[in-house]
């Protein structure tokens, strides 16, 4: 099947021809179904999300039930937005908003995402690059992209999902690669895009962020070039900015009610930051940085930190009016509000609860806007200025109360030596002459996918598709088969029969 010319008609092309059955059925909503129907879609319900699913004694979000609520979002604003035909008429300049194609993009957004959160997405992108020599070492948002083009087998005569090209680039919340796409890249801007900068510890690394390996350059470049030169190279498409702003809107909501609901989040404390920095906002804007860093654990003290971070980087759209207000509805909200009784599993606690979470996500919904000239770390589509500044305020609540615990840093540290072990442990099963006749089949497929993608020249073929076959073997699995890999592999399970090799 030829490849129309058209712009519009190329979003639904991705180098490989579609049926036509595809595209009288619905194009967009085929491949929201070929995402569903993937076994890396179902295993998300093991993965993840802040706390471990199995460690968490109740219902949590995982990254399966955090997808499908972005990808409600998402589909929400799509539609708010295509509504209006001032917004509808703008989004057609660059490239147009669907809402199935954000549906889909935000439903396969995490795909990517390995055991553990993002604690596993940290240890495996060291892992990669100081361990196994792998430049473009790990990132979940790339490796979802890799999912969907290549390791992910659909029927035997092709992999990935074959999805649009719409959806692939609204899956790219960072359209570069970690190092050399766009030239210039997007590292080298000031300031750079969101994402983009690399790590002041490792400037060499490359992007902190990114949304492709360069194994999957030329895919990323055929979903792209429908949007050339309406978009700079580096600009989200505005379906992406759309996923990017829901997968905002579900964290900053549902992971505040995942820790009500798990009893980590207690009033008192919440209250004595927020009200400290309301009362003494005055003072604490007038002290030098190194006094506010040498406040420690002040009340107060953390969310002004919170305040001088958003000026310094996002001085576009940070304002002190907007931030005090925020903080204020925030208190409202969340501390008057929702903490004001302890969640005790009650028919009445949780119609509270989903009252709470449908006023914050009604609210952001509404408060989505569209501007022709984004800031370079924004989007297309964005919150209004105090919405946005609300999200902020949320996620700090999260950071603040949740992320620094010492509990949840002792469980982590427990999980990054877990992983590290399995990937040393794979890798010497790899390098064992007398086992390759019995590696698991998912990894020897991998490996050979790995090889086929790299130059013949490659320095160290073997060993970088060795590498990248482990790390990407590793990121297909569970939170609860890594466990029970590393188990398997160290002599300590007295199960034969585990789901630890099964994907």
């Amino acid at each position: 099947m030829e490849v129309p010319a058209d712009p519009r008609a190329r979003r639904l092309f991705g180098g490989s021809a579609r049926a036509l059955g595809d595209l009288a059925a619905g194009p967009f909503r085929a491949d929201r179904d070929r995402i569903v129907g993937s076994p890396f879609f179902t295993r998300l319900g093991g993965v993840t999300q802040v706390i471990s699913p199995g460690g968490s004694g109740l219902l949590v979000h995982n990254r399966l039930t955090h997808s499908l609520k972005v990808a409600q979002v998402a589909r929400a604003i799509a539609e708010r937005l295509t509504a209006d035909p001032a917004y509808r008429d703008l989004l057609e300049k660059f490239g147009g908003c669907d809402p199935e194609v954000v549906e889909a993009a935000a439903l396969a957004h995490d795909l990517g995402h390995p055991p553990f959160g993002h604690l596993g997405e940290r240890v495996l992108d060291r892992l990669a690059r100081q361990r196994l020599g792998l430049a473009d070492g790990f990132e979940g948002n790339a490796q979802s992209y890799r999912i969907v083009t290549s390791t992910e087998i659909r029927g035997a005569a092709t992999t990935g999902l074959d999805l649009t090209a719409a959806v692939r680039a609204a899956m790219l919340k960072y359209p570069w690669t970690r190092l050399d796409h766009p030239d210039p890249h997007p590292r080298h801007l000031d300031p750079a895009p969101r994402g983009a900068a690399a790590p002041p510890e490792d400037p060499e690394s490359g992007s902190v962020k990114f949304g492709a390996y360069r194994t999957e350059l030329d895919d990323l470049r055929q979903a792209r070039e429908p949007f050339a030169g309406r978009i700079p190279d580096w600009q989200q498409t505005p379906e992406a900015s759309v996923m990017d702003t829901a997968d905002d809107i579900a964290y900053a909501i549902h992971d505040v009610e995942d820790f009500y609901r798990v009893g980590v989040l207690q009033q008192g404390a919440v209250a004595a930051e927020l009200m400290a920095w309301q009362r003494e906002c005055g003072h604490l804007r007038s002290i030098t940085a190194p006094a506010l860093e040498g406040a420690g654990r002040r009340p107060g003290a953390a969310i002004e930190r919170l305040r001088r971070q958003l000026h310094r980087k996002d001085g576009w759209i940070a304002d002190d009016e907007a931030f005090a207000a925020a903080v204020e509805h925030v208190r409202e909200e969340l501390v008057e509000g929702l903490l004001a009784l302890p969640f005790d599993g009650s028919i009445e606690a949780e119609q509270y609860v989903a009252r709470f979470s449908a006023r914050w996500s009604t609210r952001f919904v509404d408060a989505i806007t569209v501007t022709p000239e984004p800031d370079v770390r924004s989007g297309y589509v964005l919150l209004a200025k105090a919405q946005w500044h609300e999200v902020q305020v949320l996620k700090f609540v999260h950071h603040r109360f949740v992320l620094a615990r010492p509990d949840l840093a002792l469980h982590q540290r427990g999980q990054a030596r877990l992983l590290g072990t399995l990937v040393e442990a794979l890798w010497e099963w790899l390098l064992d002459p007398d086992e390759e006749s019995r590696l698991p089949r998912r990894l020897h497929d991998l490996v050979e996918l790995a090889e086929a993608e790299l130059h013949p020249r490659t320095p160290d073929r073997i060993g970088r598709a060795r590498g990248r076959a482990i790390i990407d073997f590793v990121a297909q699995l569970t939170d609860g088969q890594a466990v029970a890999m590393l188990d398997a592999l160290s002599g300590r399970s007295g199960a034969l029969w585990t789901d630890a090799f099964v994907l």
